[in-house]
């Protein structure tokens, strides 16, 4: 084994540990969420907020935290992340308020679009081309799955025994032990032709993402709400603003030459779907099944655990599946419209061995869509340009989880849990079949 194989492999695992903390850390108050607003005493529109603020602060910072990264340092975007999860992981832990507790969220959605962007763009520095990027890609991939499912069997199995809040000094812990390690073990990349920092370009795109997911979350109180519609209105005008001024940039935040890509409209469009139709309804559904059939968050989390395990194991192995990127992300938003099959009467009754069936065969799918995306992420932009690339595909994800979960709340706010909740599964069918067709005729 070469030099340059063992500090590849070094850096790919410490890279690969930023994706697996940030999704512990995100799906933490899935399975937690009743007993989280509870302790806080959540009105309301509260639980929406518990769940979805780190979703407003991962979208607004993405493509920003890409830029920086590629310009200013991996390395040091990462560290810094890092960093700044461990102190909003301590807030979080010891907040008293429902407000307080939202904004720790929401500074950890900040980290956590650093540490993203960042280390997927360590990852497509050290490796370059080839073989070896696919197989890296597939482990850092991976770790998204298994993320998954450490966040709920954690949050779960901690809650059981101490409270809710002890999880997220567990995360603070793990975030300052990988800042330390980050610092000692990798080495600094950046792009050898940075840019001038895009100051309007910034301004406008987190401002306008941000207002655009805080509409959304809002909107599952109630879509017509003054708050909403005012959202909707800002988050429009700041997008649009940001798109003139962008095409007038010799330098843009997002270079709008990137759509003219197939790869990146499969990878950046892909992932809107994949947010809302995967991560969206999964997000929802441990709330239906606590509060529908009484099970715990252990019990959420154990059988939730099916589908984040299975997505693990399909990412590790999706390189043995001789298709090309786009071709196996096809194959696995079509496994994961199979698998949510078995979840349509999840809201009438619990058919156990069905509902298992069904987060089996979407888990694989799932696997197969995390290796391939992040694959065809950094793939679909220029080699200088990587940590923008996985920024602008996780911020249209994380994106689409937002509405994805508004939307089955809406659904089944205004259906039923039984009816709502299978309309909305149907809907999330459909999405992802159809996707899943588009991505195979943009590539041929």
């Amino acid at each position: 084994m070469t030099e340059l194989t063992v500090r590849r492999r070094g850096t790919l695992a410490v890279a690969s540990s930023a994706p697996l903390l940030v999704l512990t850390n995100y799906t933490v108050p899935m399975v937690t969420l009743p007993e989280t607003a509870r302790s806080l005493g959540a009105g309301p529109t509260g639980p929406v907020w518990i769940l979805g603020a780190i979703a407003l602060g991962l979208s607004a910072l993405l493509l920003v935290s890409g830029g920086l990264a590629d310009d200013y340092g991996r390395r040091r975007v990462l560290v810094v992340g890092t960093g700044v999860l461990a102190v909003a992981s301590v807030v979080a832990a010891v907040s008293t308020t429902v407000p307080m507790f939202v904004l720790a969220r929401l500074f950890q959605g900040g980290a956590s679009a650093a540490m993203l962007a960042a280390s997927l763009g360590i990852v497509g520095h050290a490796y370059p081309t080839g073989r070896e990027r696919l197989r890296a890609t597939g482990r850092y991939g991976a770790m998204i799955g298994l993320g998954t499912a450490l966040g709920p069997l954690a949050s779960g199995l901690l809650a059981t025994v101490s409270g809710w809040r002890t999880v997220y000094w567990l995360m603070a812990v793990c975030a300052l032990a990988l800042a330390a390690v980050s610092a000692m073990v990798l080495e600094e990349s950046r792009s050898e032709t940075p840019r001038r920092f895009d100051v309007p370009g910034v301004v406008l795109l987190s401002l306008g993402v941000a207002a655009l997911v805080a509409g959304v979350t809002e909107g599952r109180a109630g879509w017509a709400r003054p708050v909403v519609l005012g959202a909707f209105a800002v988050a429009v005008v700041l997008l649009v603003a940001f798109v003139a001024v962008e095409r007038r940039r010799s330098e843009p935040l997002l270079d709008p030459e990137l759509f003219g890509r197939p790869a990146f409209l499969v990878a950046t469009g892909g992932a809107l779907v994949v947010g809302a139709a995967v991560v969206g309804l999964l997000s929802y559904l441990p709330s239906v099944l606590q509060t529908t059939y009484g099970l715990t968050p252990l019990d959420t989390g154990l059988l939730f655990g099916v589908w984040s395990g299975l997505s693990f194991a399909a990412s590790l192995l999706a390189r043995h599946v001789r298709l090309g990127a786009a071709a196996r992300f096809a194959l696995g938003l079509g496994l994961s419209a199979a698998g949510f099959g078995g979840l349509l009467n999840v809201g009438d009754s619990l058919t156990l061995p069905l509902i298992l069936a069904g987060l089996a065969v979407s888990g694989v799918g799932s696997g197969l869509i995390n290796s391939s995306i992040t694959h065809l992420a950094i793939e679909s932009v220029p080699a200088h340009r990587v940590s923008m690339g996985s920024g602008a595909n996780n911020t249209a994800r994380y994106v689409g989880s937002s509405l994805g979960a508004a939307g089955v709340a809406a659904v089944v706010g205004g259906f039923g849990v039984g009816q709502g909740t299978a309309v909305a599964v149907a809907a999330c069918i459909v999405l992802t079949g159809v996707t899943a067709i588009t991505a195979l005729a943009v590539r041929s």
